[in-house]
């Protein structure tokens, strides 16, 4: 009997959390005081997690939620809004989006048009690039890659700048910005929680997977932020995509592989090798992260661009 009152007692939870099939169930987490995180799956957007693959968090203050990376499409906002319905029936208050890729921003429609007074932030860059031609073009990728699962995604950009230096105040909970110019791309913002020693890393750190670097990053720049990062005072970090915790845990692995892909390369380069010659070289003393996400198809790019890099730096 007491088992069967334990197993009812218990079943909403396992019910309602978010669940796609193939992939998991998916909640918020408790990470620190009045902080949670939906870990999302680790494969590339596509029709199976109908888009859904970052980690959107949030801070429950005493006037609503603070909601930072709501997600990818329409429909894995209303989705993280069921959820977020299940932590809190405060209504969200304010979005922050950490940078440009529609992964992490696109969501923000669906919190919109609930919360249509939500404050919205982001970097200065962020803005533009969003209220332009690359929001389009992250409406349109995410449609190709999810075979029309985002359908009816509309753009919804930051209405508010946030820089580096910035303190805010919002329900009681104090917030700091981080934004040391080009890393993940060039208009990454970082987002501390005073209160709790949590810090929101965007793109600029990936736990079990591996990320990408577009034409507007420097793998330079992301060693020097995640560096910085590590002096700051932080308990908990939350990566864009895979598992948060200590910087040990959630930071220090990705640093590491590319510190390592840095002397590899630079060493390379001064000794004439192509890109192309180095690659081995770097696979195999790197193999400890053959089996993160997308390492296959992503690998053979990192090596490339830091070789740009390096390059450019020695011309």
């Amino acid at each position: 009997m007491k088992r069967a009152i334990w197993f009812i007692l218990f079943l909403p939870v396992c019910v309602h959390a978010w669940n796609l099939p193939g992939l998991g169930s998916f909640k918020f987490e408790k990470v620190g005081a009045n902080v949670y995180i939906m870990h999302g799956p680790l494969s590339l957007p596509n029709k199976q997690n109908k888009g859904f693959m970052n980690n959107p968090g949030i801070i429950i203050t005493g006037k609503g939620v603070i909601l930072i990376d709501p997600g990818s499409t329409y429909q894995v906002g209303k989705k993280v809004l069921e959820e977020i319905g299940k932590i809190t029936k405060k209504p969200v208050i304010a979005i922050f989006n950490t940078h440009i890729h529609g992964d992490h921003w696109l969501a923000n429609y669906a919190i919109k048009e609930v919360y249509p007074k939500v404050r919205i932030y982001g970097h200065r860059l962020m803005i533009q690039k969003a209220n332009g031609q690359a929001g389009l073009f992250w409406i349109d990728l995410m449609d190709k890659m999810t075979e029309g699962e985002s359908r009816g995604t509309k753009i919804v950009a930051p209405g508010h700048v946030s820089k580096h230096g910035d303190t805010l105040t919002i329900g009681g909970q104090h917030l700091r910005i981080h934004s040391l110019g080009r890393a993940h791309t060039d208009n990454d913002i970082m987002i501390e929680h005073v209160e709790s020693k949590t810090l929101f890393l965007g793109d600029n750190s990936f736990n079990k997977r591996m990320g990408q670097f577009d034409n507007s990053s420097s793998m330079y720049g992301v060693i020097k932020v995640l560096k910085y990062a590590r002096g700051l005072d932080i308990k908990t970090f939350i990566p864009g995509h895979g598992k948060s915790g200590s910087f040990d845990f959630a930071v220090k692995p990705f640093l590491d592989y590319l510190q390592k892909l840095q002397v590899i390369v630079k060493s390379g380069y001064e000794k004439g090798l192509e890109n192309y010659e180095i690659k081995p070289v770097a696979a195999n003393v790197l193999h400890a992260y053959k089996d993160w996400a997308g390492f296959d198809e992503i690998f053979g790019k990192h090596v490339s661009k830091m070789f740009l890099e390096v390059e450019a730096r020695n011309l």
